[in-house]
């Protein structure tokens, strides 16, 4: 799979595998372990609906923190030799904050702490994303790029087999399957996470050496925010071409993060039975995994701009096939959909924003590119849950996420016929 990459390329793909293990289990077992600890009638326990809406709140608090530091650590980490420093710094602690997750018994200490982690998780990404310029030349970008994602989909499948058997084993579905206790099941699967997460950076934390960065300055934090004012300014000014990619990027990403967010509750609607939901989820990453690695080759042949176009279409024809959901094998298929483009979507665009911006100011710009990537399913989820309070049902709900994507499109078309800045090339 990863043979034509070279020893650069290989460990910023092997990051993907890593962190993507800690993702799989935030969307599936984190969410059970809270409820588990929180709710309850002993003294200091909630009910259901305070713990969906603190762990809901905490979501919200990583996404505000992120979108306000995510430019500002990005432009600091620009500066010569800043990057790598930055990105151990979080990863390191990022990985402490899952490890002790998994020992708390507070409910109020493990939502602490899988915020920090979250906060942590995600600026790692800023800076790893920015680290493409660095590993690779601009016609490789997009092949690199989906083989990270590729690589994360398939390669955060093995931690979490391993969380989802202790998770079995410590009573998670049934008593009577019960070898060890929650609480261990609970260590197991955050240390299996952490440690996978730790191993598989190691590579890319040997082999990174920044290549592209600007000079520090006197002033520097003052004129870090009146650098990131100016940026903000010239992309909403002059660099149309940034800003509808932007634009773009926020309406289709936002589809595609309402649906990966809602996979489960369009199944509960439709009253799928759930262990049927989990094993097409499970295979929706293999599948991603493949359809990564076709994208991967068809980027040797097309351009970026065509290749993200098909995939806003795929997406397009999966909000409309929703129409017609009804049984479990209809949501495998929607499922499927999904998978095919996923994974792609993400790394062409990833590849694409890097390719249309200054190389040196790239952690910068990945920090605003952020900004717009957590605002993903803020705008689809409220028009999921408008239509469901008018009484639509949720196959309407996921039709109407068409509109997202059809935006999306005008708005790539539009910044491709735009011209690279200067400072771009």
């Amino acid at each position: 799979m990863f043979k034509n990459l070279t020893k650069k390329e290989l460990a910023w793909v092997l990051y993907d595998v890593g962190n993507s293990a800690y993702t799989m289990l935030a969307c599936s077992l984190i969410p059970i372990f809270f409820k588990a600890l929180a709710i309850g009638d002993a003294p200091g326990q909630i009910t259901g609906d305070q713990a969906t809406a603190y762990y809901s709140i905490s979501i919200s608090v990583v996404t505000v923190i992120v979108a306000l530091l995510g430019p500002v650590c990005g432009a600091l980490a620009d500066h010569k030799d800043r990057k790598k420093i930055f990105f151990q710094t979080v990863v390191a602690l990022g990985v402490a904050g899952c490890i002790l997750n998994g020992f708390t018994t507070s409910w109020t200490i493990f939502i602490a702490l899988f915020v920090m982690t979250r906060i942590f998780y995600f600026l790692s990404l800023t800076f790893y994303d920015s680290m493409l310029n660095d590993i690779t030349t601009e016609e490789r970008m997009d092949e690199v790029s989906s083989y990270g994602y590729a690589g994360g989909y398939i390669g955060s499948c093995i931690p979490f087999l391993i969380a989802m058997v202790a998770y079995i084993l410590g009573g998670g579905l049934r008593e009577e399957l019960m070898l060890f206790s929650p609480g261990t099941a609970r260590i197991i699967g955050f240390m299996v996470t952490g440690l996978w997460w730790l191993a598989v950076t190691i590579p890319l934390l040997k082999n990174y050496k920044q290549i592209n960065y600007v000079e520090v300055e006197k002033g520097e934090i003052a004129g870090i925010f009146r650098k990131i004012g100016g940026t903000l300014k010239k992309i909403a000014t002059t660099d149309r071409k940034v800003l509808f990619f932007l634009i773009a990027f926020f309406m289709y990403i936002d589809g595609v993060g309402t649906i990966i967010d809602n996979c489960i509750n369009i199944g509960t609607d439709l009253g799928l039975p759930t262990v049927g939901q989990v094993v097409f989820l499970l295979a929706t990453q293999v599948v991603a995994f493949g359809g990564a690695l076709v994208f991967a080759r068809l980027s040797r042949k097309f351009d970026t701009v065509t290749l993200i176009l098909v995939c806003i279409v795929g997406y397009f024809c999966v909000c409309l096939y929703a129409l017609t959901l009804d049984t479990l094998l209809d949501f495998g298929v929607l499922a499927f959909g999904v998978g095919c483009f996923q994974g792609s979507i993400q790394s062409l665009s990833r590849s694409y924003f890097s390719k249309i911006i200054p190389a040196e100011n790239s952690g910068e710009y990945f920090g605003i590119y952020d900004i717009f990537a957590k605002g993903a399913s803020f705008l689809g989820s409220a028009v999921i849950a408008w239509v469901k309070l008018a009484g639509g049902t949720i196959n309407i709900a996921v039709a109407s996420l068409a509109v997202f994507f059809a935006f999306g499109f005008i708005f790539l078309k539009m910044s491709d016929k735009q011209p690279l800045s200067k400072a771009a090339k």
